[in-house]
């Protein structure tokens, strides 16, 4: 009656609300315009929360080999098989259909194959559209020839270096003299590449008390990822495994030491143990799940598919958002990834 006696029409003014409510949802999901999207990780933290797995981040482990001999690695080569390529490409098709947005390579080392290792990423941005695309590598083999090449399908390229000190990466396992002039070199080529250079670096025995503050200062890095050693059963935890990593085990006392004294860097990203075992998608050289619960890998998804695959094994979704595995893990719409601060902290 009071519409009425206005001379408003009950249907014009649901007219207005449905059309003031179109407006409301269209401001508060479109897409920023700003470099990296930061509403991705809103958007993907729902489909997280999703009874279904969603896949939405994944270390894919396509090779075990590698060319150092770290005594703390978790993968190691017990194998020497690599999937043949257009196999990999019908399993990362699949992945991409059951919702992954980023995928990471990782080995072994990956740059061992260069040629693979280009088509797949060629492949992920060309015809899956991935929103990322990220490489874990030792450094070694990095060129610059191949980043020219690549480049435009490289996110992110994550270099692992455990101390800058060339003594103490030969004593790991990771060294050859020349690890530290390698490193400058390839932030150098990220910047000229628009590629996002990010650090990784193993907190063990053998470095827990250095000073890494000035290097990382100097290399400026969007993201330093400190991991505080892991074991692993059945890769590095007995005498009759290919690594032992217990004579690089640190206390959690020593772990806290070490965050403390780098914490003030902006790239800086902990990850502890209970953090960080259970909280990755890993895909082996056969394209299966790994398990850190001790349970067997899942069978392949190219044989069961990815969501039969996901429901054999345990991963801690909840770690993996707590560790900040969501994040802005584009290369932005200025094409210059390197360096630039911490904008995701988790």
């Amino acid at each position: 009656m009071v519409l009425l006696q206005l001379g408003i029409s009950p249907l014009l003014l649901s007219a207005v609300i449905a059309t003031f409510t179109l407006w409301t949802w269209y401001i508060l999901t479109r897409p920023s315009k700003k470099e990296g999207n930061p509403m991705v990780a809103i958007d993907h933290s729902k489909a997280l929360g999703s009874k279904i797995a969603t896949p939405i981040s994944v270390n894919y482990h396509f090779t075990r080999q590698c060319n150092k001999t770290c005594g703390f690695c978790f993968h190691t080569a017990t194998t020497s098989y690599r999937m043949p390529e257009e196999e990999a490409k019908r399993g990362l098709a699949l992945l991409a259909q059951a919702g992954m947005k980023k995928l990471n390579f990782a080995g072994g080392e990956p740059f061992l194959y260069r040629e693979f290792l280009g088509h797949m990423i060629a492949y992920c941005k060309e015809s899956l559209h991935l929103e990322s695309i990220s490489i874990v590598t030792n450094g070694s083999l990095v060129t610059e020839a191949f980043l020219k090449k690549y480049g435009q399908h490289i996110d992110i390229l994550a270099v692992s270096c455990d101390s800058f000190d060339e003594a103490t990466n030969i004593a790991i396992g990771r060294g050859s003299g020349d690890n530290v002039r390698q490193l400058g070199r390839i932030a150098a080529w990220c910047r000229t590449y628009g590629i996002r250079f990010k650090l990784n670096t193993v907190v063990c025995q053998l470095n827990h008390d250095e000073d890494m503050n000035g290097w990382v200062a100097r290399l400026q890095p969007f993201r330093w990822k400190c991991f505080q050693v892991l074991l692993v059963a059945g890769e590095n935890d007995s005498a009759a495994t290919l690594r032992d990593v217990r004579r690089f085990q640190i206390s959690d006392e020593q772990y806290r030491r070490f965050c403390e004294r780098h914490q003030g860097q902006t790239s800086f990203v902990p990850e502890p143990n209970r953090l960080m075992a259970k909280s990755y998608l890993i895909l082996d050289e056969y394209m299966r799940f790994l398990d850190r619960e001790g349970r067997e890998p899942s069978p392949p998804i190219l044989e069961v598919g990815v969501q039969a695959a996901l429901g054999k094994v345990f991963w801690d979704r909840e770690s993996f958002v707590s560790r900040g595995g969501l994040y802005d893990w584009t290369r932005g719409e200025t094409g210059k990834g390197c360096g630039g601060g911490r904008t995701h902290d988790w």
